[in-house]
């Protein structure tokens, strides 16, 4: 019987298995074949097998400790509540905050009052210097020349009184003199006058010639013209007088004027030397030696560091409750760590917009409602400022406690 094609392929590619042959990878040894039927004699030995209770129970310790926790946690906030709480009803409702602060200082410009070269900076920059130091010196050598020839001027002028003076009392002496010829035309004409009474009674009883009369006559009319020539030299003469009085007076003011000039002189002789004006530190300086400077001309500025004061820019909502003398806690950026006290000074009478150099103006166009800021002056102890830590321009943060002192407690006193 002939065999099909296809059963032949199918049997040379799985040929038949000869079942004498055995899976060598499926006997089991004898040994272990008893070991296995064998029970387990040692139950204690061998790991028992995980159940689903033992999940349960381990899980239950780590929900104890996550409680404990979590009230743990409850119970520091309800502490922290309770303390913020007793903290804001106790101070935090009577402070007022702002960051909008920073250091001041009322900085002096010094400025050059005549022309001329800076011949000599005293100072070093951003050095102390006190009041009346010399810090700049400028070329002095054309205001020392106007200070010799007001001088001079003015030693000419007293000169020229001195010389009127003398006229004057030259001149008095002329009065005195014409009041003398004054005096003796005065005999002369009551003599004339006498002999020409004697001549003219004479004459009218025939006694005395025509020609004697005329000679009396005439005698006493030239002692009369002596008079009053004599009288007219002595008016001349007091005149004149008048006349070298006036002259000396307006000698005498001129000479005040060559005296203005003099001391104006002497007060640009001062000016080349250039003091500082307050105490404080020397800065900012804009010439160097050898610069022309102007009449006006900033030169450096001196900051008093020893009086330094805050502008705080409160809110217009926050201002109700301020007022100057309540206490202020100053923190300052730059002094990390530090809290200083001050005091409220003063409330500006405005808010800053005002002194803009371009006020606003809410008038016209479309609105919006800004809140303003108006500057608190807030005064630094002394002791502190001395210590030089403040700074002009330099941010801080100032607290204003609002708590209203007890009555009859100077809040400044206090502390």
């Amino acid at each position: 019987m002939a065999v099909p094609a296809r059963d032949q392929v199918a049997r040379v590619v799985h040929p038949e298995s000869d079942a004498s042959e055995v899976d060598v990878s499926r006997v089991v040894p004898a040994a272990e074949q008893e070991l296995r039927s064998r029970p387990a004699e040692n139950p204690a030995t061998e790991a028992p097998a995980p159940s689903a209770d033992a999940g349960s129970e381990t899980s239950k310790p780590k929900s104890a400790l996550r409680r404990k926790i979590l009230i743990g946690v409850a119970a520091v906030a309800a502490l922290a509540v309770i303390y913020f709480g007793i903290h804001y009803m106790v101070v935090g409702r009577y402070l007022v905050t702002t960051d909008d602060a920073y250091v001041r200082a009322n900085n002096t410009t010094m400025g050059a009052k005549i022309a001329g070269h800076v011949s000599r900076i005293a100072v070093g920059d951003n050095t102390r210097v006190g009041a009346g130091n010399v810090v700049f010196e400028i070329d002095d050598g054309d205001y020392r020349l106007a200070v010799e020839s007001a001088q001079a001027k003015v030693a000419t002028q007293e000169a020229t009184i001195a010389r009127i003076g003398r006229q004057v009392a030259a001149q008095d002496s002329v009065v005195v003199q014409a009041k003398a010829q004054l005096a003796s035309a005065e005999a002369n004409t009551k003599r004339a006058q006498a002999d020409f009474g004697r001549q003219e009674e004479l004459s009218s009883k025939g006694f005395a010639s025509k020609a004697t009369f005329d000679v009396s006559q005439a005698g006493r009319d030239q002692a009369v013209a002596s008079v009053q020539g004599a009288q007219a030299t002595l008016e001349a003469a007091q005149a004149q007088v008048d006349v070298i009085k006036a002259q000396k007076a307006e000698a005498e003011g001129q000479l005040q004027e060559l005296r203005a000039a003099l001391a104006k002189a002497v007060r640009d002789l001062s000016f080349t030397t250039v003091r500082a004006p307050v105490d404080g530190i020397f800065s900012n300086r804009i010439v160097n030696v050898g610069d022309y400077v102007q009449p006006g001309q900033r030169l450096a500025n001196v900051v008093p560091l020893d009086d330094v004061y805050i502008d705080a820019n409160y809110k217009e909502t926050q201002l109700n409750r301020l007022k100057p003398g309540q206490h202020v806690q100053i923190t300052v950026d730059g002094v990390s760590g530090r809290t200083i006290r001050g005091i409220v000074d003063s409330l500006a009478p405005a808010s800053g917009s005002v002194f803009t150099l371009l006020p606003p103006d809410n008038a016209t166009g479309n609105f919006t409602k800004v809140v303003q800021r108006v500057p608190v002056r807030i005064r630094v102890p002394f002791s502190v400022a001395r210590e030089n830590l403040l700074r002009p321009g330099m941010s801080v943060i100032t607290t204003v406690n609002t708590k209203p002192e007890p009555d009859g407690v100077d809040p400044i006193v206090a502390r």
